[in-house]
């Protein structure tokens, strides 16, 4: 069914989804900063310690089922684990690579 020999040649090939159809900024974005920062400054004028945290989704490391595609020989689909548990030796990391 997705063999994609004439896909191929007529320029296509297999994609991921992007999240872009609100732009590159969503419009509460600056909200957010613009409650941060007060807050921030409240708090260290009151001795108070400050944290900002940037989070990110993390993934499991290992042979775990995704939301991807990706071109396989015909009849030869990846094979992945069927629970997603962690495997303590491979742990977490975040999407750009660094470990956790």
């Amino acid at each position: 069914m997705d063999g994609g020999g004439d896909l191929v040649e007529a320029g296509y090939s297999l994609h991921g989804n992007r999240r872009t159809k609100e732009g590159s900024r969503h419009p509460d974005r600056n909200a957010l900063f613009e409650h941060i920062s007060p807050t921030g400054i409240k708090l260290q004028k009151a001795s108070q310690p400050v944290i900002s945290v940037d989070t990110k989704k993390k993934e499991l490391v290992g042979d775990f089922k995704n939301a991807g595609r990706e071109w396989r020989p015909v009849g030869l689909p990846k094979r992945v684990r069927g629970h997603d548990f962690l495997i303590p030796e491979n742990g977490k990391r975040f999407p750009t690579g660094s470990t956790t």
